[in-house]
């Protein structure tokens, strides 16, 4: 299946569009992830309205690049094959010159593909932005790129030539749930939401992802086709996802890997003795880049004592890999179909609820009717002592209104029935909470389930109840 309908991205859409219509020459850098739907985005706006298009190769030399660039611009303009990147800006410049006038939209796919060892791209790039662009009012300069650490250190933290030079900068984020329903319902599959819930849980809100799944097939069949079956199309994708987005990916891939044995995340200071990096300025790169990709996200305890940020792996698509790919040993190509009931299911459905809830707080304040209330959103970790049970809150919303709401989180495929065991554990967390913290604020014991809360015994207790289709 492919894509065909530009779905959701309507906000993104505008706000490019009005970058476009602006009287002044812009420079925008687009970027994230691989796969997310950057260059598709951009065609679908820009449509037939660029003046010149070009894409980086991956994994060529500089004679490679120019050729390409040739091949691009010949077809527009009779140019001969140029010999730098200084000449071949010059012969872009020359091309556009000649047009008549109006806007002048020029994108780049794949720019960081072009910075390749003594080609002396960056310097052109430079030259040709400041000296020729920037002094016009008609040209649109649209750069994408997956490779993060390269459009952030070239170029929108570019300390050079082109400090301060990009005007507008987008960062495109997989899709929210909202979004993952309106492009499986754009594509006539026929999914509930508890469905399409464990697709982003799987696959996160990778629209690329999406287009290869079969509208005819469950879930669990798509999955082991794409990820478990010998020829799978998305099998070492975890790997080229890293390669893509990251230099030096094997040092970002082994920071995720140390996350991903620690379900709530772990300090700075824990992270680097349990990875052995050096306490410097590229890990804390290392670290934003992360975050600023989605995989990752920061957060305080509510404990007052211990402010230190805590780094926690939020992305579901990784998760997966670590949780259920990995545990494949003996490659069964219907893996995920014979782990429907498993143990590896449970525990792993249960963590990927919890990601999906921290990758919605926004819709989860709307349910509470909090939105206009200002709030800090964190976790805490109660350890036992004095022969009382330590206690891991799943999330809190600290409001600002003098409330907090504890959040326990449970995954299940019926409504959640509520035993004299888990009462128990829910009343230990509140008087922890309160014992531990001092609060003096109203705390509301609030649910967050796939299926809603079983009425019974027990439920009684709890204040507030939120349920997955909430969260759409």
């Amino acid at each position: 299946m492919s894509n065909k309908t530009l779905v959701g991205r309507q906000g993104e859409v505008e706000l490019l569009n009005s970058y476009l219509k602006s009287d002044k020459s812009e420079f925008i850098a687009v970027y994230g992830r691989r796969r997310v739907g950057k260059t598709f985005l951009i065609r679908q706006t820009i449509a037939d309205r660029a003046c010149f298009m070009l894409t980086g190769m991956d994994n060529v030399g500089v004679e490679e690049q120019l050729t390409n660039f040739w091949f691009a611009l010949r077809k527009l303009y009779d140019v001969a094959r140029p010999q730098s990147w200084l000449e071949a800006f010059d012969q872009l410049e020359r091309y556009i010159e000649s047009l008549p006038e109006g806007e002048k939209i020029i994108f780049i796919d794949e720019l960081p593909w072009f910075d390749t060892p003594r080609s002396n791209f960056i310097s052109a790039f430079e030259h040709f932005w400041n000296s020729w662009a920037s002094a016009r009012t008609d040209v649109k300069l649209i750069v994408c790129g997956s490779a993060t650490s390269w459009m952030i250190d070239s170029l929108i933290n570019n300390h050079g030539g082109l400090h301060n030079r990009v005007t507008h900068q987008m960062l495109i984020e997989p899709f929210t749930l909202a979004e993952c329903r309106e492009y499986f319902n754009a594509y006539s599959f026929a999914y509930r939401e508890r469905e399409i819930a464990e697709c982003y849980m799987i696959f996160g809100g990778i629209p690329y992802y999406f287009s290869l799944m079969n509208p005819k097939e469950s879930v669990a069949q798509n999955v082991d086709r794409l990820l478990f079956a010998s020829n799978g199309e998305l099998v070492g994708e975890f790997d080229n996802l890293f390669r893509s987005l990251f230099r030096q990916s094997a040092d970002y891939v082994e920071l995720i890997r140390v996350l991903a044995s620690k379900r709530k995340g772990l300090t700075r200071a824990e992270l680097l003795e349990a990875t052995g990096f050096s306490n410097n300025s590229k890990f804390t790169t290392m670290l934003t880049e992360l975050e600023k990709c989605g995989f990752i996200r920061t957060y305080t305890s509510f404990d007052s004592k211990k402010r230190d940020m805590i780094y926690q792996l939020i992305d579901s698509f990784t998760r997966f890999n670590f949780d259920v790919v990995v545990q494949n040993k003996h490659r069964d190509e219907a893996f995920w179909t014979h782990s429907l009931n498993s143990p590896l299911y449970r525990t792993w459905s249960g963590l990927a609820f919890e990601i999906l809830c921290f990758n919605h707080v926004p819709q989860i304040k709307q349910a509470l009717g909090i939105s206009g209330i200002r709030s800090n959103v964190c976790t805490l970790n109660l350890k036992g002592e004095n022969k009382q049970r330590g206690a891991q809150i799943d999330l809190i919303i600290d409001r600002a209104d003098s409330t907090v709401n504890l959040c326990e989180i449970k995954y299940s495929r019926l409504e959640y029935d509520i035993t004299s065991e888990d009462e128990m554990n829910f009343i230990n967390k509140i008087e922890r909470f309160i014992e531990q913290t001092k609060t003096s604020k109203s705390v509301i014991f609030t649910m967050i389930t796939s299926s809603g809360v079983k009425s019974g015994k027990y439920s009684g207790m709890v204040q507030q109840s939120i349920t997955l289709d909430m969260l759409f």
